[in-house]
């Protein structure tokens, strides 16, 4: 059974040898330059109402239920000791509230209606697949991504597998939303080639409101970053009806601006690509009717940065 109080309690000195781990993605190339691995980990303090990775956010592994791929054949029910799931008829019912997740359910289910997304890895476990592509770096320029959730929420870990990166010539990028304290960034100098760094509003009220955290500290995380003389490239995800105001714009053309040495701006659409994992993890998204982002609607954001004075933006 899965234990998650083994990160509670200790002290921001641990070094960790493992970490919670819900995807690794093999030949991605939007996630820093060349052919990466991005090593995606569990957990994130924002709950920001356009997340596309709601499987993120809890640090705990989770169980998602595709009740598509469902043969109701009953293998769960007659393991599970705690009655989570319930087959009445055609219809199987997951009762979350009793699930303990011990993962009997998942062993059981040949169709793979049940997954368990979020499982502990080692450091070497980790950078024995991310090395699998070292072929593939060094012809692309390409290396390791650590992302999220917000990776710095397992802050140890995250800084572990950067190091053991980089003691293998590596070339490591971050993908951040800014929101861990200011000493971490500045532990990760050290061992960050490059910063992809989250950029989803400037208004206090407004970020409160849909992410959960007010943007003051997020964005001296940036200032650190760039007078650290630290590689950064902004991400700025635009939400129609949320973050595709003129008031907005204005703001990312100001910070490039502010901060010339920031090396490019990634203008980055919504997409619906979420919304089928709220549903198999038994939550709801808090934004509703919304539909994917056309290319050209980007185009449109990127002409209109473009007229603000924002030259190093481009569609992600």
């Amino acid at each position: 059974m899965f234990r998650p109080e083994w990160l509670k309690g200790l002290p921001a000195e641990t070094h960790m040898s493992s970490g919670i781990v819900f995807n690794i993605q093999r030949f991605s190339i939007h996630d820093g330059p060349g052919i990466r691995t991005t090593v995606f980990l569990k957990g994130c303090p924002l709950h920001c109402a356009w997340c596309h990775n709601p499987e993120s956010i809890s640090l705990e592994p989770e169980i998602s239920f595709n009740a598509e791929l469902c043969e109701r054949c009953g293998r769960c029910t007659a393991v599970c000791q705690k009655g989570a799931h319930v087959i009445e008829g055609t219809d199987h019912y997951l009762i979350r509230e009793l699930c303990v997740q011990c993962g009997r359910c998942i062993d059981e289910c040949m169709p793979e209606a049940l997954q368990l997304i979020g499982e502990e890895m080692s450091t070497e476990e980790v950078i024995t697949e991310v090395e699998r592509d070292l072929p593939f770096y060094e012809t692309s320029g390409g290396g390791m991504t650590i992302s999220g959730g917000e990776p710095l929420y397992q802050f140890d870990f995250c800084l572990t597998l950067l190091k053991e990166a980089k003691t293998r010539d590596i070339h490591t990028c971050l993908d951040t939303s800014g929101c861990a304290p200011n000493s971490h960034f500045k532990a990760m100098l050290e061992c960050v080639d490059l910063f992809l760094f989250d950029f989803k509003g400037w208004d206090p009220v407004f970020h409160k409101k849909y992410t959960g955290a007010n943007p003051a500290s997020l964005l001296k995380n940036l200032e650190l970053l760039i007078q650290s003389g630290a590689k950064v490239i902004l991400r700025c995800p635009i939400i129609p009806g949320y973050t595709d105001s003129d008031r907005h714009f204005k703001a990312i053309a100001g910070l490039e601006k502010q901060y010339p040495s920031i090396l490019g701006i990634d203008i980055l659409g919504f997409h619906e690509l979420g919304r089928g994992k709220y549903d198999r993890l038994g939550k709801q998204s808090l934004i509703q009717g919304l539909k994917s982002v056309s290319e050209d609607q980007k185009n449109i954001w990127l002409e209109k940065l473009k007229s603000m004075g924002c030259s190093k933006a481009k569609v992600g």
